[in-house]
């Protein structure tokens, strides 16, 4: 019998194409009947596209064309090829699919990083979870894709030894962080819905499936962050101002507050050392809260220590809600617009204007007598 096998296997050349029948299939493979002699047809020898079993393609007696591939002199074994009898398609894909290019093709399997599309027969490519969808992050491909759906695609990059083509499903659709600023640019007042809450603020849908965020410190001008925060929930429709967009990172920066001027800013036409007067609206033991202003549109807080110019008077108790009192601006931010107010320094000024022009202590004159000449020179 060894002798009729090595006969027949004599009778058989690496590279010659035969028919045979199928005569077994097992997970790895099937054996294939060449008249008398069997050979292996491998199941990664059987197609260029991927294979998860050989009963996908063959059955038992069934006809096949094969190409034998190799003979091994010592075993005698055969090892058998299907797709060896096509070019394989890998050789193309270079020339085929340039990087940059839209192609179609089928998904055929979902993973957790990915779903792998054929473009032919024998070519398939993968499109990482990254380059699924422009706003959907940390989403299964599951839920975006589906095996057997026809999909177009971007080429992202071809490596044809180790045969891997990296696409983009995103990048075969409109960027709509390329069209927002031109759509929304800073300073425009959107509506959206609130998407989610979180401890540092609040995420609101906008156009084109984007997010933004409204940090705490940009919901209120006068209530603390996640005191201002808790009046929010999920699917409440809000305004919010955008103020700042970075497309390279993804982000928008919206703001509730800013929908309303900041009451901290000073009236138009304050200046440093002007005096304003400012009505008490808060006595807290730091301070007094005031506002001042044509129609008391902006608010300021006199700290304790410039109450007055004597310790004995700085005492905030002192004042009650709505009194009025007089300050003056001791400081400007540029940068704010925010004024800090003094009554201490007032009450200086007005007493070294009161020395200037009606005599000095140095004279003879008590500061008593110089104020009350003040007080007559004003009547």
């Amino acid at each position: 019998r060894a002798e009729q096998r090595a006969e027949l296997v004599g009778q058989l050349a690496e590279g010659e194409v035969r028919e045979g029948i199928v005569k077994n299939i097992t997970d790895y493979g099937a054996f294939v009947d060449l008249g008398g002699i069997d050979g292996l047809l491998h199941v990664t020898d059987m197609s260029w596209k991927r294979i998860n079993h050989p009963s996908q393609i063959l059955e038992v007696d069934q006809t096949v064309t094969v190409k034998i591939i190799r003979i091994n002199p010592e075993t005698q074994r055969i090892s058998l090829g299907i797709k060896q009898l096509s070019e394989d398609p890998w050789l193309a894909a270079v020339a085929k699919y340039p990087v940059d290019t839209k192609v179609k093709g089928i998904v055929t399997n979902i993973a957790d990083y990915g779903a792998f599309v054929e473009l032919e027969e024998g070519v398939e490519g993968l499109i990482h979870v990254t380059e699924m969808s422009w706003t959907k992050k940390n989403i299964h491909p599951g839920k975006i894709v589906s095996t057997s759906q026809e999909v177009e695609v971007v080429v992202l990059e071809v490596d044809v030894d180790k045969r891997r083509i990296s696409l983009g499903l995103k990048q075969a659709q409109e960027n709509p962080w390329d069209s927002f600023t031109e759509r929304f640019p800073v300073g425009t007042v959107i509506k959206g819905e609130v998407r989610s809450i979180t401890e540092f603020g609040m995420f609101i849908g906008l156009d084109g499936d984007i997010d933004g965020m409204a940090h705490l410190s940009d919901l209120s001008w006068d209530k603390p962050g996640e005191e201002a925060l808790a009046e929010y929930k999920n699917g409440d429709i809000v305004e919010a101002k955008i103020l700042e967009v970075d497309i390279e990172k993804e982000r928008i920066s919206l703001g509730i507050k800013q929908l309303e001027k900041d009451p901290g800013v000073a009236p138009k036409g304050a200046a440093k050392g002007k005096t304003v007067t400012c009505t008490v609206t808060e006595v807290t033991s730091g301070g007094l809260e005031v506002s001042y202003g044509d129609e008391g549109e902006s608010k300021a807080f006199i700290r304790k220590s410039d109450l007055s110019r004597e310790r004995s008077e700085q005492r905030p108790e002192r004042f009650a809600v709505g009194d009025k009192v007089d300050a003056m601006i001791v400081r400007m931010d540029k940068k704010s617009g925010k004024a800090t107010l003094s009554i201490k320094a007032l009450e200086i000024a007005e007493e070294k204007e009161a020395v200037a022009q009606y005599g000095s202590t140095d004279a003879g004159a008590s500061l008593g007598d110089i104020l009350g000449a003040a007080l007559k020179g004003d009547e």
